[in-house]
């Protein structure tokens, strides 16, 4: 996928953000987790499965193809149980290998939603980090926060990543709504790394392009 990346929220109001857009890296796409899910899947796979090449025997071609289609569909699974709208990630090769790094586009989340005042959710949602400071992206104000996640076996993660998190207010809703864009990347498997910074570094800039759209 190239050029500049759409979606829509299901709750809207006259007036509020009806979705966002954004210009993805150069060999990013996008999995829509409400639906579609399974056909850009279906699209990643087949356009991946193209880059191999031609004289590969055909068992390993469909291995290949069905490995892919098994670990997409696991990292789609687990950006739902995050409650992602979106999800993106690279699907080009860099110097013969796949970045290892995503970004999720999160559900908006409202305190009613949760059951919390607008000051629990906003605590909710801001992580311990070694880095946190205001932003205002597009005029929503909020925060990037800068950390490291560590490793959690109960949801199938084994090693610790650099995250960053940018969480924005979501403009005109009389009663606050938030969204959250999270990165995360394993880098060479260290967070602190140059890789790390650099791949962070992308998704500042990808973010620079941050849009709300409106009906």
């Amino acid at each position: 996928m190239s050029g500049t990346t759409e979606s829509s929220f299901e709750d809207t109001s006259a007036g509020t953000p009806a979705g966002y857009t954004l210009v993805p890296p150069p060999g990013w796409d996008m999995i829509p987790l409400r639906a579609g899910t399974n056909e850009a899947i279906k699209r990643i796979v087949d356009g991946s499965v193209q880059e191999l090449p031609a004289d590969i025997p055909r068992d390993d071609l469909t291995k290949a193809r069905l490995e892919l289609i098994k670990r997409l569909r696991k990292v789609a699974r687990q950006a739902r149980e995050a409650r992602a709208l979106d999800l993106h990630l690279p699907v080009e090769r860099v110097d013969g290998m796949t970045l290892p790094a995503s970004f999720i586009i999160s559900e908006p989340l409202t305190a009613s939603s949760v059951g919390m005042d607008s000051a629990m959710v906003l605590s909710s949602l801001r992580p311990n980090a070694s880095q946190s400071e205001e932003v205002t992206i597009d005029g929503a104000t909020g925060f990037r926060v800068d950390g490291v996640a560590q490793p959690d076996p109960s949801r199938e993660v084994e090693y610790c990543s650099r995250r960053v998190e940018y969480i924005l207010r979501i403009p005109n809703h009389a009663t606050p709504k938030w969204l959250t864009v999270s990165f995360s990347t394993i880098a060479d498997g260290r967070p602190d790394s140059e890789l790390a910074d650099i791949l962070v570094e992308l998704f500042d800039a990808v973010m620079t392009t941050f849009r709300w759209s409106y009906e």
